[in-house]
């Protein structure tokens, strides 16, 4: 079974795994002219000085802009490439009475946009409809069937978001039948762009957008800002579609810096004070508050996720979009239903992917590309970040669709899957996606070639020394420097996410009291209670899949330990507790 632990994921270990080794890299120390500065203008302690300083943040307005995220840092919509043109486009379909198609991917980046758009056009103009493309029917991406459903259907605008930047030769279909495009994307474009009436990415090289790292909801957010002009709204109008562009930003794993943190931020404050019906009825079902981006992840985004996973992504769209509770709070009882045959689902497919692995004796390979024609294609996203956690190697798990093999790509800290993707391109039908996740398809005849050429590709560009996980560690740290008050700023780096994780340290001369001991199902987790040498303070600790180090903490043996500073609350109290990485 696949267990989760105040809200993170412990995943299975293979048999062969008994002891995890972890290489540990000290981040670089900044200045100590820049350390001096930050400390003295922010009066605050050196640590959390070090700690701005390695986020990029030199000056007190950029501390003050980091603590204190306002509206006022979002960037004007017109930057973006195209912007203009969009508006344009939308404004004459609007005027000219065009019937309109919301299109989006069935991930929760998709659904999100798609909910947030159609339902900011619905409040100005009656005549939009949404469409989300059967995961397995259609595929990813912007397919021929929902052209055609427009083109049946009297449409002659579709706004495409999260998707589409691809999309030349449907995009050149839908012109042939009156259709235009304005496409909404974030991924990266390939030689060509669409020739839409507009298209939106600020990945395009051409594109002169300050910020780069926006998710799909976030650039379709800056097309309703765009538009929000014309209807007389201020940007505080659009303060409730944030919750929508804050969970795409949590589950699609962007960096939660610059514009993202802003939108993250105000979305979080959204989502706990005034939640949209369909995120109060999660919320209901789930019977647990959403304080962080971290809840959104493991809370709201599988259960939106499911709905396209297990049965279709529009389902996610009635409940994302629906105003009143009673009818939420039922689309969200059967959406907790898909979500539990997804976990039933990816915990199978797991285990018979690790046996697999372990059966071909794969376990010395640079890659781990596994396959079952019977694993269900909803899943296999899920499975491969299993399997890369597990064995940490860039990774792929195909299953059959239709007459061809489709796959998700998981990879690596520090690893390009796409461009390693692009080096197999030979042996691909299609492919999209990050540097750490993609999905691609290819005939099953392919199958074989492609395995050997994605190894050899990876095997000769990796540096072997991503294979092994690897603890980033922000600075060292003095036990007795973990005060309430310096958590309490601690916890104002927040909403955490990649390039801005949550701070890591390191702590020198620990050791514990001596009742150290394995918890969990065949004690794989360490609990303990750690002291640090000449320090007088000491925390509570647990570390999930490190009880295979209990035997380091014996006879209070000094040890290095690396943890990030935690709450926990038992019997209504609150104390701080250390949540182990590593021991060494």
């Amino acid at each position: 079974m696949l267990e989760k632990k105040d809200g993170f994921c412990i995943l299975p270990l293979p048999s062969y795994f008994n002891t995890i080794y972890m290489r540990w890299t000290l981040k670089p120390i900044p200045t100590k002219e820049t350390i001096n500065h930050l400390s003295e203008v922010l009066q605050v302690d050196r640590t959390i000085a070090l700690l701005l300083a390695q986020r990029g943040i030199a000056s007190f307005d950029a501390a003050k802009k980091f603590f204190r995220p306002t509206l006022e840092d979002l960037h004007d919509p017109f930057l973006m490439k195209d912007m203009d043109r969009a508006v344009a486009r939308v404004k004459q379909a609007i005027a000219q009475g065009e019937n309109i198609m919301v299109y989006g991917d069935y991930d929760v980046d998709g659904t999100t946009s798609v909910a947030l758009m159609s339902s900011y056009l619905l409040s100005h103009y009656p005549q939009v409809t949404t469409y989300i493309p059967d995961r397995y029917a259609e595929g990813y991406g912007v397919s021929f069937q929902g052209i055609d459903y427009a083109a049946d259907n009297d449409i002659t605008l579709i706004i495409a978001l999260d998707c589409g930047i691809k999309a030349i030769e449907k995009v050149a279909y839908a012109k042939e039948k009156r259709i235009d495009f304005v496409i909404c994307d974030h991924h990266r474009p390939g030689a060509a762009i669409p020739k839409a009436a507009a298209v939106l990415d600020p990945k395009r090289s051409d594109c002169e957008y300050p910020y780069k790292e926006l998710c799909g909801c976030g650039v379709g957010f800056k097309l309703i800002q765009a538009l929000s002009s014309d209807f007389n709204e201020t940007i505080e109008d659009l303060l409730p579609y944030l919750d929508l562009v804050a969970t795409a930003i949590g589950a699609d794993i962007v960096p939660i810096t610059g514009e993202n943190r802003v939108l993250a931020h105000y979305g979080l404050k959204v989502i706990q004070d005034a939640p949209r019906a369909g995120f109060e009825a999660i919320i209901g079902e789930v019977k647990r508050p959403i304080k962080t981006i971290t809840d959104v992840v493991f809370t709201i985004a599988p259960r939106i996720n499911a709905a396209g996973r297990m049965k279709h992504g529009i389902h996610a769209v009635n409940l994302l979009t629906e105003t009143d509770i009673v009818q939420a709070t039922a689309y969200a009882a059967a959406i907790e239903a898909y979500n539990s045959d997804r976990k039933h689902a990816d915990q199978s497919i797991t285990k018979e992917a690790l046996v697999q692995i372990e059966e071909n004796n794969e376990q010395e390979r640079f890659t781990t590309v596994v396959y079952d024609p019977t694993w269900h294609k909803g899943v296999i996203g899920i499975v491969a970040s299993r399997l890369t956690e597990t064995y940490y190697r860039p990774t792929l798990v195909f299953t059959k669709s239709g007459d061809k093999l489709a796959a998700s790509a998981r990879s690596v800290k520090g690893f390009d899957v796409y461009n390693a993707l692009e080096a197999c391109a030979d042996y691909i039908e299609q492919f999209g996606g990050h540097k750490y996740a993609a999905g691609l398809t290819l005939k099953e005849e392919q199958y074989e070639g492609f395995k050997q050429k994605f190894e050899e590709v990876v095997k000769n560009t990796i540096d072997t020394q991503l294979l092994t996980p690897e603890v980033t560690i922000d600075t060292r740290l003095d036990f007795d420097s973990i005060t309430p008050k310096f958590f309490r700023i601690l916890k104002q780096f927040a909403p955490f996410g990649p390039d801005n994780m949550t701070p890591v340290f390191m702590s020198e001369n620990v050791y514990d009291t001596g009742f150290a001991r394995g918890v969990g199902e065949d004690e794989k987790h360490l609990k303990c209670k750690l002291y640090q040498e000449e320090n007088t303070s000491s925390f509570n600790a647990i570390g999930f899949n490190i009880g295979d180090k209990l035997n380091l903490l014996e006879g209070k043996q000094k040890v290095k330990a690396t943890y990030v500073i935690d709450e926990n609350v038992w019997r209504d109290v609150t104390s701080i507790q250390l949540r182990l990485k590593d021991v060494k």
